[in-house]
């Protein structure tokens, strides 16, 4: 099953937001605010499906935030929650000029 941008944005809104231990230290790490990643959860868009993770579907999202940095956060919605995984800027070698899309590996 596929994570829904409507159900994401619904329960950031209902403040059913987790977030995991390693997502706490990589927002550290990567100097990325919780209010940024609040930020691409609420007004971003998912361009990544990862429908058979577990325990819960996730998703990849992308926003340019309002400081013009662009980040990237994978979450995953289960039992009427939202799990932060993980946050960071999308490195400009591995993606393309709208961060939207992963490049194609030369071989």
């Amino acid at each position: 099953m596929e994570v829904d941008i409507k159900t994401v944005r619904r329960l950031c809104q209902v403040d059913a937001v987790r977030w995991t231990n390693h997502v706490a230290q990589r927002l550290i790490k990567r100097d990325i605010s919780p209010d940024e990643v609040m930020e691409v959860l609420l007004c971003g868009d998912i361009i990544e499906q990862y429908p058979s993770d577990y325990p819960y579907p996730s998703c990849l999202l992308y926003a340019m935030v309002h400081n013009g940095r662009p980040l990237h956060v994978v979450c995953s919605v289960g039992a009427g929650q939202i799990f932060v995984i993980t946050a960071y800027e999308p490195d400009k070698d591995r993606w393309d000029e709208t961060f939207t899309r992963r490049k194609k590996e030369e071989v």
